[in-house]
């Protein structure tokens, strides 16, 4: 049986092969990932300038944007690129990479997302003790275990494909480099890694959906006696990070915790998860937070006063 190194680069075979549709294609993502830079890069900026975003929430969510930045530009700019290129061609190791890339980036995230939720959860449910709960070395503690969490995730799944042997068809049916696409490459029986892989993915994912939803029920729960005043501000507080683990684990949950057996749906799918959601997180959380507006407003402003005063 011959080794992986026998295949030294695969063939992206893309979103489309027409070259009209091709060209639209570019001009479109290359706008979503501009706009998904710039909106991300604004958030980041913003918090880590603003003195009044200094609470765990924004703490997190600055590096929720950092990560939105991250995984788009690992499958983006080769994907706006190759609209433009007739043989999409990636290297051997720079698949790998790739694969690397997303899957740490995006299983971080989730990690993130999961530690938002129980940010809210103290917040709401437990005023009281949130200071001395959240500390600043809390905080820290939780994105660096999200940090590993993600890493050990993708080791796993990294490892799983590239000892694959791959010695005969190199074109991937997809616009980037991912698990399912490169084990029906394989030239061996992948029945196993791929239970592996889907057990792998669908632990993390199902444990931090569950996480996420018992945070929720609780709060909801806790504030079931309140007022409308406290459902409000549940909602309010809540709602974003609600909508953003809708639209994060809905995808990802649809391609890795089953055997993939329509690449052409996977590929549809996960251009919602790798161009679209990064690109709609800063407009959901900045258009139902008057917090991030506000220090949006001071920072423009404190910038253009500067400007004019040069």
């Amino acid at each position: 049986m011959e080794n992986a190194s026998s295949v030294k680069e695969f063939i992206l075979l893309g979103l489309s092969e027409n070259q009209g549709v091709q060209k639209i294609c570019f001009v479109m993502f290359l706008f979503f990932y501009m706009i998904t830079v710039a909106g991300n890069l604004l958030i980041v900026i913003t918090v880590i300038s603003s003195q009044c975003l200094n609470s765990p929430m924004y703490f997190f969510l600055c590096y929720l944007a950092f990560l939105d930045i991250c995984y788009s530009s690992i499958t983006a700019p080769k994907m706006i690129a190759d609209f433009l290129v007739e043989n999409k061609t990636i290297s051997f190791v720079g698949c790998i990479a790739q694969l690397f890339g997303v899957h740490f980036f995006v299983c971080t995230e989730f990690f993130i997302l999961t530690v938002m939720a129980y940010d809210r959860y103290v917040a709401i449910c437990r005023p009281l003790h949130y200071t001395t709960l959240m500390t600043r070395r809390v905080c820290g503690r939780m994105v660096i275990g999200s940090w590993v969490g993600g890493f050990v995730h993708s080791i796993v799944q990294t490892l799983l494909t590239s000892q694959l042997p791959f010695c005969g068809p190199n074109k991937i049916d997809h616009y980037f480099c991912d698990v399912h696409p490169l084990l029906q490459l394989a030239c061996t029986d992948t029945y196993t890694v791929g239970i592996i892989v889907v057990a792998n993915s669908g632990m993390i994912t199902l444990s931090c959906f569950f996480i996420l939803v018992m945070s929720y029920v609780v709060i909801l729960v806790s504030l079931k006696r309140q007022i409308s005043e406290g459902w409000h501000k549940a909602l309010s507080t809540c709602g974003s990070h609600i909508t953003v683990v809708i639209l994060c684990f809905g995808p990802c949950t649809f391609i890795y915790i089953r055997p993939s057996s329509n690449l052409s749906e996977d590929k549809s799918v996960a251009v919602f998860y790798t161009v679209i959601i990064p690109m709609l997180n800063p407009l959901i959380y900045t258009l139902r937070n008057k917090e991030v507006k506000s220090a949006m407003r001071k920072l423009w402003s404190r910038k253009v006063g500067s400007e004019n005063g040069k």
